[in-house]
């Protein structure tokens, strides 16, 4: 008799009614009570779907799953899920049941047993999710790629470690689905075993989505139109169309459970979906345009209503009515609106709500909504139809207010309430109306509540919260290993360098007095010379004689006279934009040999100088320097802006320099390029001065900031910006040329330092 946890009689003799389930019992050989328990109903399900060859597979695949001494669940879950999946994937079991077992094998002859059971219990999730054979074969490779590659053995040692990522990727591949094609999961499950093979621990995090760079591959890997991406035109949207400056927030929708989340706008800014997919013929960008316009209707309309003495079924009509008078409204500004609000509205078919047995408050309202909105709704009741025209009436060719629309709301709720409208169960189908946001600023309370949340509040910040300069930018880092990015790896923190004595610098521009002199004579030779003349104008500062006469000859011979008689004149200026980037990383405060000056003191001399000879040029420029603790805290100080003139407020921060930690050049540079990329100019030039390769102490591989720098160069070349490294190290010739290409230059005696940086700027501009 087997004996245990699962059983307490012989479950292999059990008898059943029917012979066929009598027979496939006796084939299956199995002794777990549970199992006994609904192999009855399983195998009546099976039957309905499968022939007698599907079903003979189907109980020798559960047989094998049930001998692998796993326990019942894994063959319960087979049992239960199996006819599903087959059913989700065109009902084709031929080719998918070997894949699956092929599968199951693999995991039972390596260490990574365990993962069996979460495999088979999601699985009909995942076939729901890809609904093809070929797609589940797909899934099933990237889980065996997983597998093979995170099961890590111990050198010298014939021990392997099972996979500890692949439990927590067969828990969360229905959700991950969801999200992602079949081709964004398996970059995102690349990603993860090229970074934490080998690090168990940060690995099951990356495949719980617990860490950052998990959700943030994740991110980068979605389908949909990503609100990064569309960021700056719907700012332009909101700035162009609606005169509306606020601030856009995104919140994330990939890690929504149950209840999902609602845009809605607050004194923080208008928060908005991270990605929206293309739907009911409407792209994701018009998705977005539909949201923002929506609450940016609502901030210029709306007014707050008192909500103490309004039930919540009150607070309901009165927000679908005045959602549908923002809407008009909004429609009747850009009309195009509508195609857009109509596509994504919801068509709530008449009739389809029992209020015998649902509460159909929502369904009226959501009926009423595509009334007031859509001419053609073809609704036939009486009292929606006499609301619909009355709500017309009321805005006419004006815009009403929230108050009237309130009032008829509430006339609304009193003349259709009825008794089941208090029921539990509420009809939700084609009721949603998911670009609409979710009022929260439509109400104000006299009382403080629970409901509420304050959403009528000021949100102040404590003086213990106050925020220290700008919020970081991230950025992504270039893995050289694996040829991709590490998205948003590196975190850069910018803001106004400390002052100190402005002094000190008009004191290192008097001791180079006679080298300011030498530099005003090269200088004068690189302004801006003579006016050009700019000929064939219609309208200009004078005339031009020559084509006059001839104008006047063909008037008087009866051709056509040109009329671009006049010239206008313009100087032959430079178009010249520069940032000069100062690394100044612990190792400028080290002493140049045979002198009693640091590093740090010849690059203030020679900056100083060199800013001196752009202001003579009047070519505009900035001036920042950086340094890194790690990849978690990039410091970009700004020192000079392109708007500010070198005045005792710039000089004083340059006096102020201060050296410290290391170099992640990389992220400097991009940031520096963020910048320079937005100037209006025909040549930008970003010139780095710098006394060391990038380094930085998170890092140990040496070459793979070096890869990132030189990554970072060829970005910002793609983005017109020319980078040039002068570099203090003497033993830069071995690594600078990979970085920088032909843009560079090792200055051997640092001490010429306030010579040959105004010479280099001149030549770089000539």
């Amino acid at each position: 008799m087997a004996t245990g946890i699962h059983s307490v009689t012989d479950t292999r003799s059990q008898e059943f009614a029917h012979p066929q389930v009598q027979a496939a019992w006796k084939t299956l050989d199995c002794g777990f009570a549970p199992v006994a328990a609904v192999f009855e109903e399983c195998l009546y399900e099976a039957l309905t779907r499968f022939n007698q060859q599907q079903l003979a597979a189907y109980i020798d695949a559960a047989r094998v799953i049930g001998k692998l001494g796993r326990g019942p669940e894994p063959l319960l879950a087979f049992l239960e899920e199996w006819p599903t999946v087959v059913a989700s994937a065109s009902g084709d079991q031929e080719p998918l049941l070997p894949q699956v077992m092929g599968a199951i094998r693999a995991m039972q002859k390596s260490p990574n047993s365990k993962a069996i059971t979460p495999f088979l219990q999601t699985l009909a999730a995942v076939a729901r999710r890809l609904q093809s054979v070929d797609q589940i074969g797909i899934y099933i490779d990237i889980a065996l790629d997983l597998m093979v590659r995170t099961s890590v053995s111990i050198h010298g040692h014939h021990t392997t470690f099972p996979s500890p990522g692949l439990p927590h990727f067969f828990d969360l591949a229905p959700r991950l689905l969801g999200l992602l094609s079949t081709a964004g999961l398996k970059s995102w499950t690349d990603y993860g075993i090229r970074n934490y093979a080998h690090h168990p621990e940060r690995q099951e995090e990356y495949f719980r989505l617990d860490s950052a760079d998990s959700r943030a591959v994740l991110q980068r890997e979605r389908h949909g139109t990503l609100f990064a991406d569309v960021e700056r035109q719907l700012d332009l949207y909101l700035r162009a169309l609606w005169q509306d400056s606020q601030q856009l927030v995104p919140y994330s929708t990939a890690f929504d459970s149950q209840i999902k989340s609602v845009p809605y706008y607050d004194a923080l800014g208008l928060r908005v979906p991270d990605v929206l997919d293309d739907d009911r013929g409407v792209s994701g960008l018009d998705r977005y345009r539909a949201v923002l316009a929506h609450m940016v209707g609502h901030r210029r309309w709306s007014k707050p209503q008192i909500a103490d003495n309004w039930s919540p079924f009150q607070r309901m009509a009165v927000e679908f009515f005045e959602d549908c008078r923002i809407e008009t409204l909004l429609i009747r500004e850009f009309p195009g609106l509508r195609r857009i609000f109509l596509a994504l509205h919801p068509k709530p078919v008449e009739g389809a709500c029992d209020p015998v047995a649902s509460s159909c408050l929502r369904h009226r309202l959501a009926m009423l909504s595509r009334a007031l909105l859509d001419p053609d709704h073809a609704y036939v009741d009486v009292t929606l139809n006499a609301f619909v025209a009355r709500f017309h009436a009321a805005l006419g060719d004006g815009e009403s207010s929230t108050n009237e629309i309130a009032q008829m709301a509430l006339s609304y709720v009193t003349q259709t309430r009825r008794q089941s409208d208090q029921l539990a169960k509420v009809f939700f189908d084609d009721t949603v109306i998911d670009y609409r946001d979710d009022n929260r600023q439509l109400w104000r309370f006299i009382e403080q509540g629970d409901e509420e949340d304050a959403f009528d509040e000021e949100r102040k910040l404590d003086r213990s919260d106050e925020i220290v300069g700008l919020p970081p930018r991230h950025y992504p880092e270039w893995d050289y290993q694996s040829v991709t990015f590490r998205p948003d790896w590196v975190s850069v923190y910018e803001g106004l360098h400390p002052s100190g004595n402005a002094a000190v610098i008009d004191q290192l521009l008097e001791k180079h007095a006679a080298l300011a002199k030498q530099l005003k004579r090269l200088l004068e030779l690189l302004k801006p010379q003579d006016k050009v003349r700019i000929r064939y104008q219609e309208e200009g500062s004078e005339l031009d004689l020559d084509i006059a006469l001839r104008s006047l000859i063909d008037y008087k011979s009866g051709s056509t006279p040109d009329p671009r008689i006049n010239m206008s004149h313009r100087t032959d200026g430079r178009d010249i934009t520069v940032m000069l980037l100062l690394d100044l990383s612990e190792s400028l405060n080290s002493t140049v040999a045979g002198s009693q000056q640091t590093l740090l003191q010849l690059s203030q001399e020679a900056v100083s100088l060199v800013a001196w000879a752009m202001e003579c040029l009047g070519d505009p420029y900035a001036i920042a320097g950086f340094h890194s603790n790690t990849r978690h805290d990039v410091r970009f100080h700004h020192i000079k802006g392109f708007s500010e003139e070198f005045d005792d407020s710039v000089k004083a921060r340059l006096a102020a320099l201060e050296a410290g930690f290391s170099t992640r050049m990389g992220a400097a540079l991009r940031h520096a390029g963020h910048y320079l990329s937005h100037r209006k100019a025909d040549k930008k030039i970003l010139l780095l001065l710098t006394d060391g390769e990038p380094a930085d102490i998170d890092v140990d591989d040496g070459q793979h900031l070096r890869a990132d720098a030189r990554k970072a160069v060829e970005e910002l070349a793609a983005t017109g910006v020319t980078t040039f490294c002068l570099s203090l190290d003497p033993k830069a010739d071995e690594y600078v040329s990979e970085i920088f290409g032909r843009h560079w230059r090792v200055l051997d005696k640092p001490e010429h330092l306030p010579q040959v940086l105004p010479m280099l700027y001149a030549s770089l501009t000539a």
